[in-house]
């Protein structure tokens, strides 16, 4: 895409980005088990989060994101649905939720919940009934294939929690598919009649209230009906974003079990239920061989979710070059779809931890500015506001079946799902009166809310700063996005809409630098986001890990001379 072309797009963007609200908005995500416990079982629930919602909307984001609530025997935590109308015992009631959804719109927060279309529980009645002959009125419901003329199972495909992807059932003398765990088969959307029920108990929750969805791993929703095998991985070939390569799961190219052209044509008809409904949001999550491509169909045209993200800046990797290298791939493929992003979530270690700088406050304040200043939707995990890093968890207290799975070289997903601390010097950090279903890190305790609540120099009233601040600043919202040439460490990107234009500077090295800029008398620094970054004399001194936001004259484009770099002087 032509910088005319992608301009054009932000344009068009920033047209209707007033009435759409999802549009540059920062979505909180609340994951259930872990955020409040209202009811004393150790496990956070429904009423606990209606407690917190105070505290959130505190912080300035728009929107909260639940993960999954409903019934579920919790193999997966609510991953594995048995039910999609109903609400888990564990967490509370339908009027639990109604309450929530009541209480967050009073306090201007949207409501979005997961929606996981492309497996169920095989504890859920439609599974039941498929797996008990191949002629029931289910039995087409899920992904079901004869094996082989030796007994093996029909293709290579291989789950991503471990092991080959199929399953076998003796009653139908057939293997069932299953990309995450053995109790998680999934559903055949090749079926109308399976689209048209997802798409019926997605408006159940829309006639509800909900402002939109997050749609688990949307990319699986569909598989090559040819059962064709996977090719393996050649030299050079990126794998799966956010699988370790201690996973089998990353030696294969998924060219077959999932991203099938069948997907679009159902998000075509989610769209145009939600579209019936008055300012609601999809939020679909990609993991692929190639996800920003993925993500970047999904979005476009209008016609498919209005916004979606990628495992690309959730891995291992924290430099200005991977990063620069994502945005910009990104920005030429998105055309007119729309991105959310996310440093963080319920499936991977922590990024202050993932990123090597678990305890660094000023670190921890560069992720902050970075995220919030990608052109997108951000993402923002629960406790990331408040600089935690990955809790240890024991592996007898483990609870998560991937990381049981691949223990000791991958731990799971536990360490970022432990509770959040509330009160530091409270019985399991205030987060409840009982044993927590996972332990709370010590090290968390010195980071809890009410260590921080008060305190004018802490990160969590940094993020309620910069959040409010950037409600003002609508390049940053709105506007286009394109990387300025620079040299590692720094990173540079300029923000443009009719409104404002702007420069962004962030240092992500752990040294000072100095970057000289051209034409600097129309560059005017900005105040109220926090950060203490100067420009003096046409050169910007940057902290370690520090950012700088500029105003620019919407007359005269600012430019960065040479590479960007005039050495790194101890300046503080």
């Amino acid at each position: 895409m032509t910088g005319v072309e992608a301009q054009s797009a932000a344009t068009r963007a920033m047209a209707t980005a007033k009435n759409e609200w999802w549009r540059g908005a920062v979505i909180y995500q609340i994951y259930p088990r872990s955020f409040h416990d209202a009811s004393g079982d150790g496990l956070g629930d429904l009423a606990g989060i209606s407690e917190k919602l105070d505290y959130v909307a505190s912080l300035g984001v728009d929107a909260i994101w639940i993960s999954p609530f409903y019934k579920s025997p919790m193999r997966d935590f609510g991953y594995d649905v048995a039910d999609y109308r109903a609400v888990d015992p564990i967490f509370g009631t339908l009027d639990d939720f109604q309450h929530l959804l009541e209480k967050a719109h009073r306090l201007n927060l949207k409501v979005l919940i997961d929606l996981v279309l492309s497996h169920t529980s095989d504890e859920h009645d439609w599974f039941t009934q498929s797996r008990q002959s191949r002629d029931n009125a289910k039995a087409d419901w899920y992904v079901w294939a004869d094996p082989k003329t030796d007994g093996t199972p029909p293709n290579n495909w291989l789950s991503i929690f471990g092991g080959g992807a199929w399953a076998w059932e003796p009653r139908r003398r057939q293997y069932y598919l299953h990309n995450f765990l053995t109790c998680q088969p999934d559903l055949n959307l090749h079926n109308k009649a399976v689209q048209d029920q997802l798409l019926s108990d997605a408006a159940f929750w829309l006639d509800m209230g909900v402002d939109g969805f997050r749609l688990d791993a949307v990319n699986f929703c569909t598989h090559d009906p040819q059962l064709r095998d996977n090719p393996p991985l050649k030299p050079g070939e990126r794998p799966t974003d956010g699988v370790p390569l201690d996973n089998p799961y990353a030696y294969q190219r998924h060219l077959y079990d999932k991203t099938q052209p069948e997907t679009v044509h159902f998000l075509k008809r989610l769209r145009a239920l939600t579209d019936r409904y008055n300012a609601r949001a999809t939020m679909g999550e990609v993991s692929g061989d190639d996800s920003l491509s993925i993500a970047a169909d999904y979005t476009r045209s209008g016609d498919r979710l209005n916004m979606a993200y990628t495992f690309n800046l959730l891995t291992q990797t924290f430099t200005a070059e991977h990063l620069r290298d994502v945005v910009e791939e990104m920005e030429a493929q998105i055309d007119d779809g729309w991105a959310s992003w996310a440093f963080s979530n319920h499936d991977v270690a922590r990024a202050v931890s993932r990123w090597g700088n678990p305890g660094d406050g000023e670190f921890a304040r560069l992720l902050m500015a970075l995220l919030f200043s990608l052109r997108g939707t951000a993402c923002l995990y629960q406790g990331e506001e408040l600089g935690l890093a990955e809790a240890e968890v024991p592996f007898e207290r483990l609870q998560d079946p991937y990381g049981k799975a691949f223990w000791p070289e991958y731990k799971g997903r536990d360490g970022c799902r432990t509770p959040m601390p509330w009160q530091g010097s409270a019985d399991h950090a205030g987060f409840s009166t009982a044993e927590p279903w996972l332990p709370v890190d010590p090290s968390h305790l010195e980071l809890a809310v009410d260590r921080q609540d008060h305190l004018p120099g802490s990160l969590l009233n940094a993020y309620r700063g910069f959040l409010h601040w950037r409600r003002t600043q609508p390049a940053l919202r709105f506007g286009s996005l394109t990387v300025k040439e620079s040299e590692a460490p720094l990173l540079i990107f300029e923000r443009r809409c009719p409104e404002q234009k702007m420069l962004a500077v962030f240092n992500c090295g752990p040294e000072p630098r100095d970057l000289q800029l051209e034409d600097s008398q129309d560059l005017k620094a900005l105040d109220g986001h926090g950060f203490t970054a100067a420009l003096e004399n046409g050169t910007l001194r940057l902290p370690r890990y520090g950012v700088f936001f500029g105003g620019m004259n919407n007359e005269v484009q600012q430019e960065v001379s040479g590479n960007g770099i005039e050495g790194g002087t101890n300046h503080g």
